[in-house]
């Protein structure tokens, strides 16, 4: 606890920097939000222009701007969407299940399976199956995750029509309890595959270059001079040390698996609302 007390602490500055720097990139950048939101309705004369930047508070100068900013981010008043005529956080908010969803679903995969790979491949370091695993997971880091989407969607749906293409379930099916659960995992496997192989080839490559490592230490050393066999010495010895920097960069991909995931839903698309919300009986949806 206080370790995690601490790194709070030190996090409040580093948030204060970012907020302040991208206030500062927005400051200089050309136009306004005025300037957009005219743009995107076709223009606007300059008396509506003056009045919504005063409306808005851009008629002041950039150090009130700025703490009006700040004081907003802290109330969590993340502004008004324009184009969804809605508080900006009740749209986070809305979609952000889903998107949890989606990124823990992928970070579970990515996370089991490219661990298992990574010791299947570090057990042997130089190996023939080490070299196969670890040219494979090369190809699979190389692929953009959206075109990887694109690939999984035209072959296993349009083609071989074994899974949907958008959607987190079937619409009005009536499904309850564990036929729910199966429908949404058959709707969640094409953008849950398409994002956890990319993110699982970098943790195989961190498990195994991990493991290469730690057979160099002395420890390993004595535990074969004490005739362990090499099944107890990768999975008790050598796993367990490698799963530390492992651990480590599964808590720095979360906020890149965090944007993948928004690239996923557009390219296979996915609902705004909450999976969990209830859903109409089919009288009812025969009676709408």
């Amino acid at each position: 606890m206080r370790l995690i007390r601490r790194r709070a602490l030190t996090a409040i500055p580093v948030l204060l920097i970012v907020v302040v720097m991208t206030f500062l990139l927005m400051e200089n950048a050309s136009g306004d939000a005025v300037d957009a939101y005219l743009l995107s309705i076709g223009g606007g004369d300059a008396k509506v222009a003056a009045t919504l930047r005063q409306q808005y508070g851009l008629d002041q100068s950039a150090l009130a701007r700025l703490w009006l900013y700040l004081t907003s981010l802290a109330k969590l008043d993340l502004g008004w969407s324009v184009a969804f005529n809605r508080p900006v956080l009740s749209l986070i908010l809305e979609r952000l299940p889903n998107t949890l969803l989606l990124m823990g679903s992928a970070t579970a995969l990515a996370f089991g399976i490219g661990s298992v790979l990574g010791i299947v491949a570090g057990a042997r370091p130089g190996s023939l199956r080490d070299r196969g695993l670890s040219i494979l997971s090369l190809i699979l880091y190389a692929i953009p995750s959206f075109w990887l989407g694109l690939v999984f969607s035209l072959v296993f749906a349009v083609e071989l029509r074994w899974l949907p293409t958008s959607g987190l379930e079937t619409i009005a099916s009536g499904k309850t309890g564990l036929a729910r659960v199966a429908d949404i995992a058959t709707h969640l496997a094409l953008p849950v595959g398409a994002l956890a192989l990319i993110y699982m080839a970098l943790y195989l490559r961190v498990m195994r270059a991990s493991m290469a490592e730690i057979w160099r230490l002395d420890f390993v050393a004595f535990a074969q001079s004490k005739g362990l066999s090499r099944h107890r010495i990768v999975l008790r010895h050598v796993a367990r040390n490698a799963l530390l920097p492992l651990v480590t960069m599964l808590g720095l991909q979360s906020a890149a698996m965090l944007g993948g995931s928004v690239v996923i839903e557009s390219i296979l698309p996915f609902p705004a609302s909450a999976v969990w919300r209830r859903k109409p009986s089919p009288a009812a949806m025969r009676r709408c």
